[in-house]
């Protein structure tokens, strides 16, 4: 069985989909450091300019508080604003009727802690792409130790015998590379960024996955997929 571990990030690019759709349970690691203007609080969309535009979270600053303990700052007006400029750049796309009202919904309710916008967001897209894999988030699982003690211990509690990674953790885990000593396959996931019709200009990768989505819609893991490499 296959496990994948990723921090929940806001508006996820495609990739992190293609990791799920892999995997037979999807770990939310929620239960770590919150980094500052990181993927936990912001992502780009494609303007109508041909460039992109960070949207981004604001949020509560604590020291050293866990991403689940991240508090969104909603003295700010900032969920109309992120609704207003994705409506102002996809209303055009093909698909925006068809995956606006529940998106637009998300941001219409108020939500105290940035985990909670963020899996909203991240299960809403998994949905609407048909990806079936399992979520838990780790701060619901009676699992102890740091790094990568922490994410073998996950898998043991989840009776995963391989456990794939995002090429960007590659340097962190193999500092520390017990897996295999642990009897856990370890591998890294390999993606190739695919091209799918986008709208305005020439085709701008690594953007958030409600590009494809609103551009491709049910085309959306068919091309994920024709993404994939293998590992």
């Amino acid at each position: 069985m296959i496990a994948v571990i990723m921090q929940p990030t806001y508006l996820p690019w495609i990739g992190y989909f293609d990791l799920m759709d892999k995997a037979g349970v999807f770990v939310f690691l929620d239960n770590v450091q919150f980094e500052k203007q990181a993927w936990q609080q912001r992502n780009r969309i494609k303007s109508s300019d041909g460039q992109w535009k960070w949207l981004t979270v604001p949020v509560v600053q604590n020291i050293s508080q866990h991403i689940n303990e991240v508090r969104i700052d909603n003295t700010r007006n900032w969920s109309k604003k992120h609704w207003k400029t994705i409506e102002q750049y996809y209303l055009h796309a093909p698909c925006w009727k068809q995956y606006s009202p529940g998106l637009e919904e998300i941001y219409s309710q108020k939500r105290d802690f940035l985990v909670d916008l963020n899996l909203a967001i991240i299960t809403y897209i998994k949905n609407q792409f048909k990806i079936e894999t399992k979520l838990v988030k780790a701060s619901d699982l009676p699992v102890t130790g740091s790094k990568v003690r922490r994410l073998v211990n996950i898998c043991h509690h989840l009776n995963a015998d391989v456990y794939l990674s995002s090429v960007r953790s590659a340097d962190y885990i193999e500092q520390d590379n017990m897996f295999e000593s642990e009897g856990i396959s370890l591998r890294y996931h390999q993606f190739e960024h695919p091209l799918y019709s986008q709208l305005y200009g020439d085709f701008a990768s690594n953007m958030s996955a409600i590009d494809l989505l609103f551009n491709e819609g049910p085309k959306s893991l068919d091309i994920i997929h024709s993404g994939s490499q293998p590992y």
